[in-house]
């Protein structure tokens, strides 16, 4: 939904067809996906992430959140034959019934929404390979249109005032890129059918329960090719439900995962600089050490092979952080079988602290420019704080300039992030800024445009900013090249 996944949906679905050898006689017999025509099918699906950086803040967990999304999403398979398969999903950001806790908990189906505005289409009909592997999208004609009509004319048709050239031809870049590669769109709006497809085979397999089968393959991570290990296994196997489960279990060669990550690494330390300079050997070490899992457990269907039931668990760490993702998907007209994480219904989460308004549009679809959803709020003369045992202290809009500005590997992530580093000066002015607004929730505007709504833990030495989180890997090359330009600058408030 909103986008936590790292690689291009084309490649990615290279990795997730069930390819290990065919399995000795007198086992199970796993049969090809042949699902019904005509049948709408609707599934349940859930999602959450949890990033960790307390190792870098003085109190444990104070940097620990989690965010989370529930969803109900419908599929029909149009049409069969021996090529391949004609699906539509049908697309909605509105909390299913039943889900625990309140509504502004689950942050995800906000900017889910956005995405769906911005793409102008809650409907994507797909062409698919046998396992239901994407591999061609219809209606991307239109769908261009409407985000090339939403970039020239603002979300709600009204011109963008102030639009800066070089931002204008990064959003048309954007699009020429969704042209060349449609199945981008799929991969943001639709990354279930990704997982749903991980467990599906194009023909019949014999599968023995417990005997794992194991396959490896290279990944491209900035330039380092990283070896991983993929494990399946039949876990077990229900004749009176008429179902299989399997389980996936892949890992990263943790010392090329961890040479690929090093750059971010060193980013991250350099914006800690002064308490990097006073960890340990051994830490420095850990620091520089590197992991990435994925874990997945898959419920088919011996009747005609369609996966009923997906969890997956995928973490990521490195540099003293650590970011984990749980999605769970269940198909409605099916009993669950598999574990629900905890995390998926707690009533009580850290969440980070958003302001998410709705894009406007007139149409009841949804899409994925969503710094497009976050609208400038006018800049106050001063603020008043109360930081702890000091008194109130007016606290003013603070003006940075930028040194440099550039999109980087995410540290805590498979996406990217903006790199801004100040100037000397504005380093300075932005360290005594975050002294004063310890505790409290701030903006950073980028062209007047809030970007990000950081809550302020600690005072930030050296003039690192680093933007993340839920923005669009190209909206954020977007940034960068706003800031490329003379005299660019950004600024920081309390939020109003």
């Amino acid at each position: 939904m909103t986008s936590l996944y790292w690689k291009s949906f084309a490649s990615a679905c290279l990795c997730v067809t069930l390819s290990h050898p065919a399995w000795s006689a007198g086992g199970i017999e796993i049969p090809g996906y042949a699902p019904a025509t005509g049948v709408e099918r609707s599934y349940r699906v859930q999602k959450a992430t949890e990033t960790d950086m307390s190792f870098w803040f003085d109190k444990p967990g104070a940097s620990a959140m989690t965010m989370r999304g529930a969803f109900r999403q419908r599929m029909t398979v149009l049409s069969r034959d021996e090529d391949g398969i004609r699906v539509r999903w049908s697309l909605s950001a509105d909390l299913p019934e039943g889900i625990a806790g309140l509504a502004d908990s689950y942050q995800m189906n906000q900017l889910y929404r956005n995405s769906l505005t911005a793409y102008g289409t809650a409907t994507l009909e797909l062409e698919t390979n046998l396992n239901s592997n994407p591999r061609n999208l219809s209606g991307v004609n239109q769908i261009v249109a409407h985000m090339r009509e939403m970039a020239t004319n603002g979300p709600d048709g009204v011109p963008v005032a102030g639009a800066s050239a070089a931002g204008q031809s990064g959003i048309y870049d954007i699009i020429a890129k969704l042209e060349a590669n449609p199945l981008q769109i799929v991969a943001v709006l639709a990354p279930e059918v990704q997982l749903l497809a991980s467990g599906q085979s194009y023909q019949a397999e014999i599968m023995e329960i417990g005997q794992a089968s194991a396959t490896s393959r290279d990944e491209d991570y900035g330039g380092v090719s990283v070896p991983v290990t993929s494990t399946w296994t039949l876990e077990s196997a229900d004749a009176t439900a008429r179902t299989a489960t399997l389980s996936l279990s892949e890992e990263a060669d943790a010392a090329a995962f961890s040479q690929s990550q090093q750059p971010a690494i060193e980013n991250l330390m350099s914006g800690f600089a002064e308490r990097a300079k006073n960890l340990t050997a051994d830490q420095l070490a850990s620091l520089k050490r590197a992991s990435k899992s994925r874990s997945v457990e898959l419920v088919v269907s011996l009747d005609d092979g369609s996966t009923l039931e997906a969890s997956e668990i995928v973490t990521v760490a490195a540099g003293g952080t650590r970011l984990r993702t749980y999605t769970h998907i269940q198909r409605e007209d099916m009993p669950a079988s598999l574990p629900l994480p905890a995390v998926l219904t707690a009533k009580d989460l850290q969440t980070p602290d958003l302001h998410i308004d709705p894009l406007p549009s007139a149409k009841a679809g949804q899409g994925i420019l969503d710094e497009l959803s976050t609208p400038p709020a006018p800049p106050k003369a001063s603020q008043t704080v109360t930081p702890d045992n000091d008194g109130p202290k007016a606290i003013a809009p603070v003006s940075l300039e930028v040194k440099s500005a550039k999109v980087v590997s995410a540290l805590t992530s498979f996406g990217s992030e903006l790199d801004i580093m100040l100037t000397p000066e504005s380093a300075a002015k932005f360290q005594d800024f975050t002294q004063a607004a310890v505790g409290e929730i701030t903006q950073v505007l980028i062209n007047d445009k809030v970007v990000i709504e950081p809550r302020i833990l600690t005072p930030i030495p050296g003039g690192h900013i680093v933007i993340n989180g839920e923005q669009d890997p190209k909206l954020l090359k977007v940034m960068a090249e706003q800031l490329a330009l003379p005299g660019a600058k950004i600024v920081v408030r309390l939020r109003p």
